[in-house]
């Protein structure tokens, strides 16, 4: 279990409160990580904080509201984790925006810009703003949770996939940028999960139908079922992964 430990070190989880964040908050603290459950509502983040302080003792989790649109809000993130934990040693950049469902060609240039500026955009403010101290230590985990939506093309949520696409862009740029400095930048790239964030696509009965048809494990995916990956990246058992992206999909694209 030691390539797996991540006793001593301190992850922001971005989008934790609910789904598939908060299910990687979960098995990092069950790691041994301490945690920071952020999203844009504080009582839903006091909610599942608690929920890791009682499972894991006093002081394992700390709930810091935080809308990523805001660059302002995300500086207070780093800076509320930096004096209650100290250093940062993982960051997961979970928290995405997809307000349209429909063709490129109908999408208003506002929600267009939002998708682009939450997805990608923010992800890079964020990463920017924990990684000198990782450089600095010569050692550091960031993950951002992508889509398989950036591997193909979708008539649904193209705009989405766009911004998923430049994600896996983003990791192998900057894990070029950081990787003399020991700081690796990964993706994941799930594919459809039974989560709030994704419920027009799986409580659909054609859609759902749609997506089990070509997964040869013929389910969607659950959120714990994604947290293993993260674990892995954060922890020494990635030590030598970067630039990568780890799809969990249920097979979904190889067919």
């Amino acid at each position: 279990m030691n390539l797996f430990d991540l006793s001593g070190k301190t992850a922001i989880i971005t989008g934790s409160s609910r789904g598939i964040g908060k299910a990687i908050a979960e098995q990092m603290a069950a790691h041994g990580a301490k945690v920071v459950i952020s999203s844009r509502k504080q009582d839903a983040c006091d909610a599942v904080a608690a929920e890791l302080n009682e499972k894991h003792g006093a002081g394992t989790a700390l709930a810091v509201a935080c809308n990523i649109s805001s660059k302002d809000a995300l500086e207070n993130l780093v800076t509320e984790t930096k004096s209650a934990f100290g250093d940062i040693h993982v960051l997961v950049c979970n928290a995405a925006s997809n307000p349209y469902y429909g063709p490129m060609a109908e999408i208003e240039d506002e929600a267009f810009a939002k998708i682009l500026h939450n997805n990608v955009i923010a992800n890079n403010q964020l990463i920017a703003m924990v990684t000198p101290e990782m450089i600095e230590r010569k050692d550091g985990s960031v993950v951002i949770v992508s889509s398989i939506g950036g591997i193909k093309g979708s008539p649904i949520i193209g705009a989405y996939c766009i911004s998923k696409a430049a994600d896996f862009q983003l990791a192998r740029n900057l894990a070029v940028e950081y990787g003399a400095h020991n700081v690796r930048i990964n993706c994941i790239a799930p594919g459809l999960i039974k989560t709030d964030f994704a419920r027009a696509l799986w409580e659909n009965p054609d859609n759902l139908k749609a997506a089990l048809s070509t997964t040869p494990m013929r389910r969607i995916g659950e959120p714990d079922e994604i947290a293993g990956a993260a674990v892995f990246l954060a922890s020494d058992a990635g030590r030598y992964m970067t630039g990568q992206q780890i799809v969990i999909d249920g097979g979904q694209t190889i067919t």
